[in-house]
């Protein structure tokens, strides 16, 4: 008698229905196995399957079997049933295709690519509240990146020396102040405190520049003191509240999209920890579905990296997660994406940041276009003559980008700029 029935989940001539979740896997089967009998198992373990036969099955368990039916190479795709998957729940979702998989022995090393979501899932989620679009109306700001940076050091100043800080980056054409993603509320900068301080501030550079500014402020920690501090967000008149949505996990970014989108705020999703299971190439989950994943579940915008800063990603990554914010429909790219129509979810920003500085400006642009929020935080903070000037020469730099100039011809006639590139040129932070 047979002990295992892994390869019942396994046909490669099986051609998936409209209303199926698309999974792309890369595998490295442990000795011994081969990559078919490692497909099986991937299926099995992440639907209706067990380690052995069973005595008995209902008929319909059938129709529930997820069926490995490519094979190329290291490369796997596995369609699943709809009918496997709690309607608007990304967290059994996640429970499925992201969940005992990676600890199975018969794969040294597997990774969870990309997923395709059809509309009969997708039906079920809401996304992001505002969209791109509605961002720039929030914040009324076109034909130009939406712009910010973190006070630097990330952590350790006051709430007073924050909100100064943060009045400076505005002052020099900047939009947004953002927390990172380890302050949240500590003994020398309270969340409260800071929340007041920046609010004074802000109140004062919009008086004196005449244009909308705000701030991403850390709210990350339990969920019901998320939402007390968002709602403190909403009595200060901020309209943006920031998440650490990895370490927060999944359930708690669904359950505060709802909470701010009721009270009229924003999510800015950092990734902190992302790296943890995204960085080897090899096993984990990749930073493209995790952006698909934050999309979904809606929040406004998320991290995505630079190419040409401190942070790992090539050009080609952080040009695929922006496509799988922005655009309404994409096209798999080999090895790296799926196709996706996303129906009625609404877009989110990539958000390039780390180690940026003026002189990578034209660099990020290129690659991401307009349709992003720029974040230059160190090199603001770090310009021989300040933070204001240095949010001003990044500001002059974009400016140079849209006009087609080099920034060495943009910088003859500003000043901030030449002082900029006379410090860091094009140097890329590693």
């Amino acid at each position: 008698m047979a002990i295992d029935w892994y390869d019942e989940f396994v046909d490669l001539n099986y051609t998936p229905d409209s209303d199926e979740i698309i999974c792309l896997f890369s595998c490295e089967p442990a000795s011994g196995i081969s990559m078919k009998e490692a497909a099986g198992r991937v299926a099995s373990e992440s639907s209706t399957g067990t380690w052995t036969t069973l005595f008995s099955l209902p008929p319909r368990m059938r129709a529930l079997q997820a069926t490995a039916f490519e094979i190329d190479g290291p490369y796997l795709k596995i369609a699943y049933p709809i009918g496997l998957w709690e309607e608007g729940n990304a967290v059994q979702l996640l429970s499925g295709i992201a969940g005992n998989i990676f600890g199975m022995k018969a794969v040294n090393h597997l990774r969870l690519i990309d997923a395709t979501l059809p509309e009969a899932y997708l039906r079920h989620y809401k996304g992001p509240h505002f969209g791109m679009d509605g961002i720039r109306d929030m914040m009324g700001i076109n034909g130009r990146p939406l712009t910010g940076a973190v006070p630097k050091p990330k952590i350790g100043f006051s709430a007073a020396e924050h909100a100064e800080i943060g009045f400076e980056t505005w002052m020099g054409g900047f939009d947004f102040v953002k927390d990172d993603e380890n302050l949240t509320s500590t003994a020398f900068n309270r969340f409260e405190d800071r929340v007041i301080a920046l609010a004074k501030q802000r109140d004062r550079a919009e008086s004196l520049t005449g244009e909308k500014k705000s701030a991403f402020l850390n709210i990350t920690a339990d969920t019901e003191t998320m939402k007390k501090r968002a709602d403190l967000l909403v009595a200060n008149g901020w309209n943006y509240a920031m998440i650490d949505v990895v370490v927060a996990g999944t359930a708690a970014v669904m359950t505060l999209r709802d909470y701010c989108s009721d009270l009229g705020l924003a999510i800015h999703a950092h990734r902190a920890m992302h790296a943890a299971f995204d960085r080897d190439p090899r096993h984990g989950i990749t930073m493209q579905f995790l952006a698909k994943m934050m999309r979904l579940i809606g929040v406004s915008q998320i991290h995505t990296g630079t190419a040409v800063g401190k942070l790992v990603g090539t050009a080609q990554e952080a040009r695929v997660l922006a496509d799988i914010l922005r655009e309404k429909k994409t096209m798999g790219v080999p090895q790296m994406s799926l196709d996706q129509d996303w129906g009625h979810i609404r877009s989110a920003f990539p958000v390039s940041s780390g180690g940026l500085h003026p002189g990578l400006v034209p660099d990020v642009l290129d690659i991401y276009g307009d349709e992003l929020v720029l974040l230059v935080s160190g090199g603001i903070h770090g310009h021989p003559d300040g933070t204001r000037a240095g949010a001003a020469a990044t500001m002059q730099a974009i400016d140079a980008w849209h006009e087609g100039v080099t920034l060495e011809e943009k910088a003859a006639g500003s000043p901030e700029l030449k002082r900029a590139l006379e410090k860091w040129g094009s140097y890329q932070p590693k």
